[in-house]
């Protein structure tokens, strides 16, 4: 530095140049270097220093390792709330989230409260859990959600184990859903999978876990699931497959049912047996393993497992409870919840009727051309006791009985004799069987030969057509078909002259109504099936009353009327009905072609019609109503009668005391004889009014 002076001060400046002497020296030599001792060896500082440098190195390495793993899971989070918060933007608002209503179900059950059929779009009705017995919720349980009531919807645990199983191919294919999100997925979502559908399905459970107890979870998804055959819930399964309620299963049939949900298709019980029961015995050993059952149960159950079941008489029944849903609205409006309708159909009577009809065309149907038939049965008071609609209802749910309208033939002729009976005429007076021709038209007999003079009731019992023709032309045809509508045919009818042989057409249950007025002494019915529906709460929805039409044939009429049809089983066309000790009446029917063959008959007690022909109306091989009808028609009755005290029919012994169109004869006088036409006069027991299209009322009163 160089001092510079002036003024007393002493100015320095920085120089570089060699140190002054005396001066302090502030210069760096190559020692005073950082890294030179370590360079230079030696010391011990210097080693310490290089292993402590080592470990901050080791550290480093973890500690990157630690924060990478951190900060990848936190990006992972944030995506993973990405993902499941986009898509629970395509659900509908939690807000505005609420379980489906359950689809009604229509439980049909028979006058002794035998289930005929479930209708709706479930199969079944809706079951509480204390309905259950206890082993069958649990079966569930056991193969399907063991942690159910220690999870929150969705199982990590439960996860973590299927994929653990699938990976080494112990147990199979496993699946890590709870029975939360298999409910998530039968009530909101579709069966797609997709992993989309799979986030929607774990958030819905979580919401589904929030909003119901896990009781309540079990309940809906217990009568949600679907078990194949168009089964939705234990009750329809149970039901379809076992032919009982949920309530009375066996251990067998529970783990049956609980192992059906993983494939209804694959493992039904109906269809492969052997994968049903395979399934079934996994289902056992798991409930032992979850202590739901005890060992001896499940050595009880897969020593007698279960097998599924076909109840009598159900595929018949099925055309009464298709009668019923066609009407079931006119009754009770819109069904929003489950009902139960009682019928009037009685299980024994509608198997004897399906037995009857079905062996007597599958023994005698090829022979004679006949493919199809219906048979009605009716208590006299319109109670419908039986009603099949066809041979097989699996074929053809098509019902005959109700449905089809096919000419009634000679079966028609009692409305005839009815009209002529109440203009004055009795069984014994006399018409012509001969001959006649009208307006180019010429009736001729079954037999092709003519009797003669004949009595009314000689006419009727061996189905004289001359004669019919002759009585319709007298009373005319307007007078016919009034009678045949006050007795309940509500088909339109042509009033042509032909009508006095069943040329126009009119359905099977018709007839079996109108012929009640005959047995039950005069009084007129609409035939019914539906006695009662009822809420699942117990309230009464719908009731029938008591009462018909009141009155539509007088006493005499009606005695006269049974006399004339006693003949015809007695010793007319209907020979083959007769069953001894029992008074019956009844009439045949064929149409022309023999395309239709007819029966109806009955006894004091009940009513019965019998069709058989062909759906395209070809015709039979000959078959007339003398024949294959009544041959069913009194394998039915034998059955339906069995038991019974036998009852007369009414007035049918006493029709002599009185006269439906003239005062009685004094005593010890004869009953007139006439062989003349009668002029027409109005009838004693006039049409009824406010009575057509009675059917269009059918089933309730």
């Amino acid at each position: 530095m160089a001092d510079r002076r002036g003024g007393g001060r002493v100015r320095r400046e920085p120089t570089f140049g060699p140190p002054v002497q005396g001066g302090f020296d502030l210069s760096l030599s190559r020692d005073d270097r950082v890294g030179r001792s370590r360079r230079s060896g030696g010391g011990g500082m210097a080693k310490a220093k290089k292993g402590k440098s080592r470990r901050r190195s080791g550290r480093s390495f973890l500690g990157r390792l630690v924060y990478g793993c951190v900060l990848l899971a936190l990006w992972g989070g944030i995506a993973l709330a990405g993902l499941v918060a986009y898509h629970a933007t395509q659900l509908p608002p939690i807000d505005q989230l609420a379980v489906p209503r359950r689809p009604p179900n229509i439980a049909i059950v028979a006058a002794d409260g035998t289930l005929l059929a479930n209708k709706g779009e479930t199969g079944g009705r809706t079951v509480s859990l204390k309905e259950l017995p206890p082993y069958l919720p649990k079966a569930f349980l056991a193969i399907e959600d063991r942690r159910f009531y220690s999870h929150f919807g969705v199982d990590p645990l439960g996860i973590a184990r299927a994929i653990l199983k699938n990976v080494t191919g112990r147990g199979g294919m496993q699946g890590g859903s709870t029975l939360t999100q298999q409910l998530a997925k039968n009530l909101f979502l579709t069966q797609e999978r997709t992993a989309s559908r799979k986030i929607q399905e774990a958030i819905l459970s979580l919401w589904l876990e929030h909003k119901y107890s896990k009781d309540q979870i079990l309940e809906l998804y217990l009568n949600r699931v679907y078990f194949g055959a168009g089964a939705y819930g234990v009750e329809a399964a149970a039901q379809r497959y076992f032919g009982k309620p949920a309530r009375e299963v066996t251990v067998a049939e529970a783990a049956m049912l609980g192992g059906l949900v993983q494939a209804p298709s694959r493992l039904a019980p109906n269809r492969n047996p052997e994968a049903a029961r395979a399934r079934a015995a996994l289902v056992l050993a798991a409930m032992q393993d979850e202590g739901y059952i005890k060992p001896e149960q499940q050595k009880e159950a897969l020593a007698h497992p279960a097998s599924a079941k076909r109840r009598a008489g159900a595929g018949s029944a099925n055309y009464a409870a298709d009668l019923v849903m066609d009407v079931l609205d006119d009754f009770v409006g819109e069904i929003e919840s489950d009902v139960t309708v009682t019928t009037t159909i009685l299980p024994v009577l509608q198997s004897a009727a399906e037995k009857a009809l079905v062996e007597e065309l599958a023994q005698k149907g090829g022979k004679f051309g006949v493919e199809q038939g219906a048979l009605v049965a009716m208590r006299p008071d319109g109670a419908v006791r039986a009603l099949v609609g066809g041979r097989s209802y699996a074929d053809s749910q098509f019902n005959r009985a109700t449905t089809a309208k096919r000419q009634p033939g000679s079966s028609f002729k009692p409305f005839v004799y009815l009209a002529a009976l109440e203009r004055g005429l009795t069984p014994d007076d006399i018409r012509q069987d001969a001959p006649i021709t009208i307006k180019g038209w010429s009736p001729e007999n079954y037999s092709r030969d003519y009797r003669g003079p004949v009595t009314l009731r000689e006419a009727l019992a061996h189905s004289l057509n001359t004669v019919a023709v002759r009585l319709c032309q007298e009373v005319g045809p307007k007078a016919v078909i009034a009678v045949a509508q006050r007795l309940g045919i509500s088909s339109p009818l042509k009033p042509n002259i032909s009508i006095a042989l069943g040329t126009s057409e009119v359905s099977p249950i018709e007839m079996v109504g109108a012929f009640g007025a005959f047995a039950n002494g005069g009084t007129g019915v609409i035939p019914y099936v539906v006695a009662e529906v009822k809420a699942t709460s117990g309230k009464v929805l719908y009731r029938r009353k008591e009462g018909g039409l009141g009155r539509v044939v007088s006493p005499a009429a009606v005695g006269m009327m049974n006399a004339m049809m006693r003949e015809t089983v007695a010793s007319g066309t209907a020979r083959k009905a007769d069953i001894p000790g029992w008074e019956l009446a009844g009439k045949t029917g064929t149409s022309q072609d023999f395309r239709d063959a007819w029966f109806v008959g009955y006894s004091a007690t009940l009513v019965a019609g019998v069709w058989l022909g062909n759906d395209d109306g070809s015709s039979t091989r000959k078959v007339t109503g003398g024949s294959l009808p009544v041959e069913v028609w009194h394998r039915f009755m034998k059955t339906a009668l069995a038991g019974q005290e036998p009852q007369p029919l009414p007035g049918s012994s006493g029709w002599r005391g009185a006269s439906t169109a003239r005062a009685a004869p004094q005593p010890g006088s004869a009953a007139p004889t006439r062989t003349g036409s009668v002029k027409p006069r109005g009838p004693q027991d006039g049409p009824l009014d406010g009575i057509g299209n009675l059917l269009e009322k059918l089933l309730g009163g």
